[in-house]
């Protein structure tokens, strides 16, 4: 599947994607964990001034997505989504191979990402990619419970 960089044009479909891809969870979450989840596209366009945004498309629809961000020396990675339709194919590497090139490229201590508890398959595609639980903040979303995953990058 093609990956490639989005632009503000995009920002509706990944709000959509977000919201499609994080559906079948919405339970688990709090009402205000959920809405910062899942962006509208005002939103999603605001966090392209961030950093980077890419999206993985099949048939000329976005299935997946990946953000990531700058904050000190580390890169940030956020909205992490892949449709359940496109689900077991690797993408979900696929998408963050782009981020570790960011990373690399930026030359990042370490990339960096929060996740709650019960994406159970999520944290298993983290940890095959190296990520460990740091015990750093933040512990929680408008009350959904968080953990942060990180990777130590070689320099």
């Amino acid at each position: 599947m093609p990956i490639r960089r989005a632009n503000a044009v995009d920002a509706e479909a990944v709000a959509h994607l977000l919201l499609d891809s994080f559906r079948e969870v919405e339970r688990f979450y709090t009402r205000a964990g959920y809405a910062a989840t899942t962006p509208d596209a005002s939103a999603v366009r605001e966090r392209m001034k961030d950093g980077p945004t890419w999206v993985a498309e099949e048939g000329g629809f976005p299935v997946g997505t990946v953000s990531a961000g700058l904050k000190d020396l580390d890169l940030y990675v956020r909205s992490m989504a892949v449709l359940p339709t496109a689900r077991g194919h690797q993408l979900g590497h696929h998408l963050f191979a782009e981020a570790f090139n960011l990373a690399v490229e930026r030359k990042a201590r370490r990339i960096y990402l929060s996740t709650t508890p019960f994406l159970y398959s999520a944290i298993r595609l983290y940890e095959s990619l190296g990520f460990r639980r740091t015990g750093e903040p933040p512990d929680d979303l408008f009350g959904t419970p968080l953990f942060t995953m990180a990777k130590q990058l070689v320099r």
